[in-house]
């Protein structure tokens, strides 16, 4: 008997862990208003040493 009740909390215990709201649709991400387009990367770019030509 005591097997089969805590085979049935653990089973409790495991659904509750996968409740956790990831089944909610949250809408898609939008861009801000003032987008345009333009890259928001400020980064420099890699610096790559040059090709040697032979």
């Amino acid at each position: 008997m005591f097997r089969v009740q805590m085979i049935a909390l653990l089973f409790a215990a495991g659904l509750a862990g996968c409740v956790d709201g990831s089944t909610v649709h949250r809408p898609a991400p939008q861009d801000p208003a003032d987008y345009h387009g333009v890259p928001t990367d400020t980064r420099p770019p890699a610096m790559t040493p040059a090709p040697v030509v032979p």
